[in-house]
């Protein structure tokens, strides 16, 4: 699962979008998070890229564990 959270905040109703996505909505009905069951099976999370948010540049790529 992918949990993509955009805001802080307690989810008090949720909507399935379409299949397999789900929507989370805060009590003044603010979108706060967006759900993807078994994203794996559909992008390769160890690089996900977010293009159309409002910011320049955003990669997210799968880090090695630090070292101790």
């Amino acid at each position: 699962m992918l949990y993509i959270k955009l805001t802080d905040g307690v989810s008090t109703e949720s909507e399935e979008v379409a299949e397999g996505v789900v929507i989370d909505f805060d009590e003044r009905n603010r979108v706060i998070g967006i759900e993807i069951e078994d994203a794996s099976k559909f992008i390769d999370l160890s690089r996900l890229e977010v293009m159309s948010l409002p910011i320049v540049s955003l990669v997210l790529s799968e880090r090695e564990p630090a070292k101790t």
